[in-house]
């Protein structure tokens, strides 16, 4: 009896679903949870080569939190790529601008950097308030 390792495919994706409540969450836990669930590492199934994931739907990113000195002392780059177009943001500076961007950016350091993690990472959906356009899917709720 030949013993063999079983490899998903595409066509094994079910293609769930999944809502969390950001509220009170500290923001690496709940990135982690999120990159794991987009990744599909819960499934039996997982394979590594392989979307298996789910479609991930983040309310109340403006309510995420952060642990320590971390709202004032962490520091995010963009690069406009002229000649001293560095700007830098502090985490407390995005919260207030555009907090759906914190959780975004933690995320997307958690996958994997090569085209199946930019095809993971458009699975993530994320909303500063209660209210998504996603009712439609009947997302259920995780738990972190």
């Amino acid at each position: 009896m030949k013993k063999y390792t079983y490899s998903a495919k595409k066509s094994d994706n079910e293609g769930k679903w999944g809502l969390i409540d950001a509220q009170g969450a500290i923001l690496g836990r709940l990135a982690t949870t999120v990159a794991s669930r987009l990744q599909g590492k819960h499934n039996p199934l997982y394979t590594p080569h392989v979307d298996i994931g789910d479609w991930i739907v983040v309310i109340n990113a403006d309510k995420i939190q952060l642990t320590g000195k971390k709202l004032d002392k962490k520091r995010y780059y963009r690069h406009s790529g002229y000649i001293g177009g560095l700007s830098e943001m502090t985490a407390k500076e995005l919260k207030e601008k555009r907090p759906e961007d914190l959780i975004r950016f933690a995320v997307k350091g958690m996958l994997p950097k090569n085209k199946l993690g930019r095809k993971l990472f458009n699975k993530l959906k994320v909303y500063a308030g209660d209210q998504h356009p996603h009712e439609a899917q009947k997302p259920e709720v995780f738990e972190l």
